[in-house]
């Protein structure tokens, strides 16, 4: 009796292991594949993703069959660390300057999803969702900094947590002649220019 016991608590933990295993070769991964298609571009060969994660490329293949689909999920958890540091911004700072650092990370992001560019608008179908999941994901995370910000009376209330997101993107769009940082400065003008009058004296 007691040997099945112990056999069974051993097969129990055994996929709770493998599972571990995975989810920690799928972060290395992500986190490899980030750093790499900032430095080399999105085309960047597997063999260099995988040293650096270092694991070996049937595990990339294996989680992520196709390139679109390291690219996607790259980007997502983009998205998801800076929706989930809306709160956290919210419960370190006063309103106003929780919103402006919460918009300072959308515009690295932004800036960052440049090296992107070319396979997001390649027509592959594995990209259609994104936009959507980006405003699912982060306009309630700037609309309840906005809310804040706006009850505080930091912020003026003349503009929508939508609107604000489509113009980080258009302020971080690259222009010729400009450096990485120009859309990151724009964003500042940007938020002191929503500002409450009171709190600008």
């Amino acid at each position: 009796m007691s040997n099945d016991t112990t056999g069974s608590r051993t097969g129990a933990s055994a996929p709770r292991r493998i599972r571990t295993d995975a989810r920690r070769n799928v972060e290395a991964l992500l986190d490899a594949a980030k750093t790499v298609f900032g430095t080399s571009g999105v085309d960047a060969p597997a063999k260099e993703i995988t040293d650096l994660a270092g694991v070996g490329v049937g595990t990339l293949y294996r989680h992520f069959p196709q390139r679109s689909d390291l690219i996607k999920a790259v980007i997502e958890r983009e998205i998801d660390a800076c929706a989930d540091a809306a709160p956290a911004l919210a419960a370190e700072h006063p309103p106003g300057i929780a919103l402006a650092r919460w918009l300072e990370r959308l515009a690295a992001f932004v800036v960052t999803k440049r090296g992107f560019a070319a396979a997001l608008h390649s027509g592959d179908p594995a990209f259609d969702g994104l936009s959507g999941y980006l405003m699912e994901k982060l306009g309630p995370a700037l609309g309840s900094l906005l809310d804040a910000a706006t009850a505080a009376d930091e912020i003026r209330a003349v503009v929508s947590s939508q609107d604000l997101l489509y113009a980080v993107a258009k302020l971080c769009a690259p222009l010729p002649d400009e450096e990485p940082d120009y859309g990151r400065r724009m964003v500042a003008l940007l938020v002191d220019g929503l500002r409450s009058i009171d709190t600008q004296r």
